[in-house]
């Protein structure tokens, strides 16, 4: 995707194509007289079905196509754990299962009362209804954007029992993204997929229609980016502290994997490379905690404590059933039906969500002992607003090592405690009458564990994640110290720098955020617009 004569400077660079870079990079090339670069560690994904194909979206895990972070050894979890983060243009787009969610009004606007100015849910919901063509009902829903959202079909048998189990359990069938927040209710998901089974991830949604269509954007795939460049001249005068130290670039590795190459953007550089890769290019550029950075050799540039701290996941748990009968044959990605459920009362967001999967999900379980079968189903508890939180840090200065990633999965009381009941009420759906044909064994964790010491045992032992990183470049109030980020994506202590993907979230919300990443992308291309 190398243009024949690549041009040394650009107004924008774009370092990662991924689910808001691939945004960025579309919308500001709308404009022909600004041009783009985007810089992008993996291959392209156009024409590769392994990628296109929503339905074989499982098969990437751990694959080329995955980074494939292990976690650090875990107080309190899974330290077989590993968190997937795709290497491939449209980022975790195009490797994840596409639920598509909007984000509950009451998590945005608790971002703008975090000091996030213009991030409330009237800041944000014209920007989902922007980016989507939906065929769900409501005025809200945009019928014209670049990203297909549609309601899965209800062809799983198992699965429609399952709502009705939930009817019977107390939880009512309710639609998604209605523009109410669903505290506890069911229902089949709304997935970003086109009906012909292509995933309509950020970079199929937003660049394949304008690639070799745009002169004045240009994709470079392949290229791992090593390190920010920047112009250490005096101080610009402007009280930011700056002192004149402007990001001009990024240096990156070239795909013969021995020469380097640069790439200069006149006007600003925007770092995409998501949750995890974000705060690593950051810290290897010398932007983040000081005495981390002089432990691992590099120069500090920006004292930042913020960069790499406030790691937030969605962690999950499993429990599986043995099928009476045999299951579905094909499904849009296998995983259809989302559960939210409250804990407690008085809760205006959920605290617990559920995934409902068609087939057997033994990648953390089998290894401990438990049974596993080909005709099985699912259900994933996840806490929604986990407390734990934890870090990202380098490794070494060399880029080419892994960051060390660890999440320190339930440290917090709240999340052991919802997990748990988690379990328990996935046992109490199983169990209505609409499931009776179909419940059968439970192969893990097995109907002996019982009581919460047994229960958070197996938890710890086999929990996953919903691979929903999120908040270690967080945005905050201008004056907010821990936040690296001013409301305007910038990165505070140097000029021409922002961040736009998951890690700029003050909190994770409740929901998987793939098309909240996606409208951060929206969000972040206007405010460049309007600078």
């Amino acid at each position: 995707m190398r243009a024949e004569s690549p041009l040394a400077a650009y107004d924008y660079v774009v370092v990662g194509g991924g689910t808001a870079g691939a945004v960025v990079a579309a919308r500001l090339t709308e404009d022909p007289d600004v041009t783009v670069c985007v810089v992008e560690a993996g291959p392209s994904d156009v024409g590769d079905d392994n990628i296109l194909r929503l339905d074989r979206w499982m098969a990437l895990l751990e694959s080329g196509y995955d980074w494939d972070y292990p976690v650090e050894p875990q107080e309190n979890g899974n330290s077989y754990m590993r968190h997937a983060r795709a290497k491939v243009l449209g980022g975790c787009s195009s490797h994840n299962s596409c639920i598509a969610f909007w984000a509950p009004a009451e998590d945005l606007d608790e971002w703008g009362a975090l000091g996030c100015t213009g991030w409330s849910a009237a800041d944000c919901f014209p920007l989902y209804r922007r980016l989507e063509t939906n065929d769900a009902p409501g005025d809200h829903h945009g019928r014209s954007g670049p990203v297909t959202i549609r309601t899965v079909p209800p062809k799983d048998p198992c699965g429609a029992a399952l709502l009705e189990a939930c009817v019977a359990a107390g939880i009512p069938t309710t639609p998604f993204n209605s523009g109410t927040t669903v505290v506890r209710g069911a229902h089949w998901f709304q997935i970003n997929c086109r009906p012909d089974g292509t995933r309509s991830s950020a970079s199929v949604s937003y660049l394949h229609p304008v690639l070799g269509k745009r002169p004045n954007l240009e994709v470079r795939t392949g290229l791992q980016a090593r390190r920010l460049l920047f112009d250490d001249g005096p101080d610009d005068g402007t009280g930011s502290g700056s002192a004149g130290r402007r990001c001009t670039g990024v240096e990156y590795l070239e795909p013969d994997t021995i020469h380097t190459g640069a790439v200069t953007a006149r006007r600003e550089v925007i770092v995409a490379c998501g949750a995890i890769d974000s705060p690593k290019l950051l810290m290897l550029s010398g932007i983040g905690p000081a005495g981390h950075l002089r432990e691992c050799g590099v120069e500090v540039r920006v004292d930042s404590p913020g960069v790499g701290s406030n790691l937030q996941d969605h962690p999950e748990g499993v429990i599986m059933w043995e099928a009476k009968q045999p299951m579905v044959t094909s499904s849009t990605q296998w995983w259809e039906i989302g559960i939210f459920a409250d804990t407690e009362p008085g809760l205006d967001r959920p605290d617990l969500m559920f995934h409902y999967g068609s087939v057997p999900f033994d990648l953390n379980t089998y290894r401990r002992g438990y049974p596993t079968t080909d005709n099985a189903f699912c259900l994933t508890p996840n806490v929604t607003r986990a407390r734990s939180t934890g870090t990202v840090r380098l490794r070494t200065r060399d880029y080419r090592d892994k960051p060390k990633v660890d999440p320190r999965y339930f440290t917090h009381e709240h999340d052991i405690r919802v997990m748990t009941h988690g379990l328990r009420l996935a046992r109490e759906i199983a169990a209505q009458a609409p499931m009776a044909g179909w419940t059968g064994a439970e192969l893990a964790p097995g109907p002996e564990a019982t009581t919460d010491d047994e229960l958070f045992a197996y938890i710890r032992q086999t929990h996953n994640t919903v691979y929903h990183p999120a908040g270690t470049v967080r945005m905050g109030a201008v004056d907010d110290a821990g936040s690296p980020l001013d409301p305007q994506l910038r990165v505070k202590g140097v000029t021409g720098l922002r961040v736009a993907d998951a890690s700029v979230m003050p909190f994770l919300p409740a929901v998987n955020p793939c098309i909240t990443t996606m409208m951060i992308g929206e969000k972040c291309a206007d405010l460049l617009r309007a600078t």
